[in-house]
């Protein structure tokens, strides 16, 4: 990838401010926001309304005032909240940050709806990008374009022919090259698809897509970003969740090239958004922290928590691990990632150092693999396990107790089921879907729900994500009442699922997912009370300001500053 130049503004509404005071610098003493339809959730879950909140000199809250309580007399700051809804800060439990930041960057096929419209955007991006000598991109979904089938390499040769191509699905979990691409990456008819992945074939030929552990085929080949492309992302995705309310968010697969980005960040005082890291697979795992998961660094705004490992793939692209065959494909149940001895190797060893585990499972038989491993373990590795199982997408019903039983953490992303129901409807057929996206059956049973966005695969906009929990429709209120509506969750429960079950998901309850007494001041002024507000006025909601601790990072007039 040619190298790309340092940050500009954001062409998406929200105007860069100078990167310039420190983030050691303390917070107002005794800020007082009033005014306020205040909302929180206290340590138990129970909803706390107040109408003021007192600011510490360390960014902390200091106290939650009630209409009677007495107002400090001389706060050093006052704001007057005019009545507006004032929300803890919203924690992504589940998103891709230098991949976010990279979609903001480079191709993004997520908003087209044909093959046709891709190929002109893709032409278009070649056309604009002369110096690239890759097309780089992602966001394609042959499901959204009615297509049928995988795209195939003459489709993109129809659109650039000459340079190589190569984009990601919508998931991440399947790669769409040119034949050029495949010619740089020395991919022919006798390439054999590696363990965990598949290339796709036509003709006895590489069609040109290649799913799960086969894209890295294509991803050797092509140029691998510099430094200051990665803190351009980081920037950027810095700058998109503060415009959508996100205050934290859990890095799924964090890269020795992406944890040193988020020091530099923070070694310039330019990190802003607080980064629970999970490292990508054990190696990244090892060589970020060492022997134990890191300290909080740069005043609770980064800590390498645990790991995140992959068992299976994507349903888009029939890579999820299933128990029986695709319905739309006979003979297909997907791919395991790891073996049983492989997945029970890497949880043990990432174990025993007290760092804690995620694993990837969309499938219903990874998602029982995963169980299996757990239950295994768990009497050999005593303490707070917190084990996570991210996405469970798809679970034998029969499986949903041993969630409870094992006290594992279902780390779920709402959206996706507005999303991928249509094809979770083709891909599993009616009889499969009792276990499909059971966000009540999971909490029925006892088990904690942490929600997040997957982004850059979904929006990171948390709040389709709440709108989606408590009404199972998608942006255009569909299906009407809701797809297997049964599996909605309370107001409550969905807020939780994006504060305080996401902080306890990455073992930062102690400090951020509620405004109580003695907590970081993350917080949101929105515009509706998500608590009164319809489903669709839900979706739509947008923050007026988000503060994190105890600072003020964005205001809808005046843009985000990333730096302090």
């Amino acid at each position: 990838m040619a190298s790309l130049a340092s940050p500009p503004a954001c062409g998406r509404g929200v105007v860069v401010a100078a990167l310039a005071l420190a983030l050691a610098a303390p917070a107002h003493a005794d800020t007082l926001v009033d005014n306020v339809n205040g909302i929180t959730l206290d340590k138990d879950g129970k909803l706390v309304r107040f109408t003021g909140l007192v600011i510490d000199t360390q960014g902390k809250v200091k106290t939650l005032l009630d209409r009677k309580d007495k107002r400090p007399e001389r706060p050093d700051f006052k704001q007057d909240g005019q009545g507006k809804t004032l929300i803890p800060g919203l924690i992504d439990a589940h998103g891709h940050v230098i991949g976010m930041g990279f979609q903001l960057m480079l191709l993004d096929l997520s908003d087209t709806n044909s093959l046709a419209e891709a190929q002109a955007a893709i032409r278009k991006y070649a056309a604009d990008n002369p110096e690239m000598p890759w097309i780089i991109g992602s966001g394609w979904n042959q499901e959204k374009w009615g297509l049928g089938r995988f795209p195939t390499a003459a489709d993109l040769d129809a659109a650039v022919p000459n340079r190589p191509v190569w984009l990601a699905r919508v998931d991440g979990h399947a790669g769409w090259a040119n034949s050029a691409a495949m010619a740089s990456a020395k991919v022919t008819a006798a390439s054999k698809s590696p363990e965990g992945g598949r290339i796709e074939m036509t003709g006895g030929k590489p069609s040109g897509v290649f799913v799960d552990a086969a894209m890295s085929l294509i991803d050797g080949a092509k140029p691998k970003p510099l430094a200051r492309d990665i803190d351009r992302a980081l920037y950027l995705a810095q700058q998109k969740l503060l415009e959508q309310g996100i205050t934290a968010i859990a890095d799924m697969g964090t890269t020795i090239e992406e944890w040193q980005s988020y020091r530099r960040a923070g070694d310039k005082k330019q990190l802003a958004v607080r980064i629970l890291s999970y490292g990508g697979d054990i190696d990244n795992m090892a060589i970020i922290a060492g022997s134990e998961p890191t300290p909080w660094l740069y005043d609770d705004h980064l800590r390498m928590v645990g790991v995140k490992l992959y068992l299976d793939g994507a349903l888009g692209s029939r890579g999820a691990w299933l128990k029986a065959q695709y319905s739309d494909a006979a003979g297909q149940k997907g791919l395991p990632l790891l073996t049983p001895a492989q997945l029970r190797n890497k949880m043990v060893r990432a174990s025993m150092d007290k760092f804690q585990v995620a694993i990837h499972a969309i499938g219903d038989a990874a998602n029982a693999e995963a169980l299996d491993a757990i239950t295994d373990l768990n009497a050999d590795l005593p303490g707070d396990r917190r084990w996570r199982i991210e996405h469970a997408q798809i679970i034998d019903p029969v499986d949903i107790p041993r969630f409870a039983s094992m006290k594992v953490i279902a780390s779920m992303q709402p959206v996706h089921q507005t999303s991928d129901r249509l094809m979770a409807e083709a891909r599993l057929g009616p009889d499969r879907l009792k276990g499909a996206y059971a966000w009540r059956s999971l909490e029925k049973a006892g088990v904690r729900l942490a929600f997040g966005s997957d982004t850059p695969v979904e929006s990171a906009n948390p709040f389709p994500g709440l709108a989606a929990a408590i009404s199972r429709t998608d942006a255009k209120g569909e299906p009407f009442g809701g797809w297997r509506p049964e599996e909605v969750v309370s107001r409550e429960t969905a807020l939780d699922g994006f504060t305080r079950a996401a902080a306890f998901a990455g073992f930062a309850e102690d400090r951020i997912g509620t405004l109580m007494p003695g907590m970081r001041a993350d917080f949101l002024i929105v515009d509706a009370d998500p608590m009164l507000a319809s489903p669709d006025e839900i979706r739509k909601m947008t923050p007026l300001e988000t503060w994190i601790g105890g600072y003020r990072y964005y205001k809808k007039s005046e843009g985000a500053t990333v730096g302090r």
